[in-house]
């Protein structure tokens, strides 16, 4: 081994997290196709490392607020006349400021969050070595685009990771918000966490008709 090699420092927790979620599939584990989400799911972030501008979450008018989530998958609406999408987040917080600060960013407001898709991304390839561009899986979208596309975001979903003492004692002592899930960070470092079945049930009920007894 060279020295260089022997002297690098070990990745980072959020670096080992979005490791782990790359290998997630384009469709969130655990999520079905259903009436209540028919269109097409997309992974937005974590994107390839040269992929530098991978789609971000923002408040309309504002081009300085970002939110980056860990890992962020969205679903697009099937309707050109009615562009939406709903959003899955991955957030990895390595402390309880960490996650207060990362809770508030999601918290049901009056405005509307967007999502906003970089015409590069969605120029570029799906899924390598399908050289498909995204934009073609995106049903509202009849012609190669020009531009970016920002879209309202209808539903929100987000998973929190915390550390096992953490997740434990707010596993006790708090309850979640109807948008929030938690697991604990060695689920989403886990390899190939997206096989495992509990990981799997938990996003399952992390999806639009997890609150319905049943769909028409």
């Amino acid at each position: 081994m060279s020295e260089a090699a022997s002297s690098a420092p070990p990745p980072t927790l959020d670096q080992q997290v979005r490791a782990q979620l790359k290998k997630w599939p384009q469709r969130p584990p655990g999520v079905v196709s259903s009436p209540k989400q028919p269109g097409t799911w997309l992974r937005g972030r974590p994107g390839d490392l040269a992929a530098t501008n991978q789609p971000f979450l923002k408040l309309p008018g504002s081009n300085r607020l970002r939110t980056l989530p860990d890992g962020l998958w969205l679903h697009f609406s099937p309707d050109p006349a009615d562009p939406y999408v709903d959003i899955l987040c991955i957030e990895a917080c390595s402390s309880l400021q960490n996650l207060l600060d990362k809770r508030s960013r999601f918290s049901p407001t009056t405005s509307s969050l967007m999502a906003y898709c970089p015409l590069d991304w969605l120029l570029g390839p799906a899924q390598a070595p399908n050289p498909t561009p995204r934009w073609r899986l995106i049903r509202i979208l009849k012609a190669e685009p020009s531009q970016p596309l920002t879209l309202p975001v209808r539903d929100i979903r987000v998973v929190f990771g915390l550390k096992n003492r953490h997740y434990e004692g707010f596993a006790r002592s708090q309850v979640a918000q109807a948008h929030e899930f938690y697991c604990p960070m060695e689920a989403l470092i886990a390899e190939d966490g997206h096989e495992d079945p509990d990981m799997r049930a938990l996003i399952s009920r992390a999806s639009a008709t997890a609150n319905f007894m049943w769909l028409p």
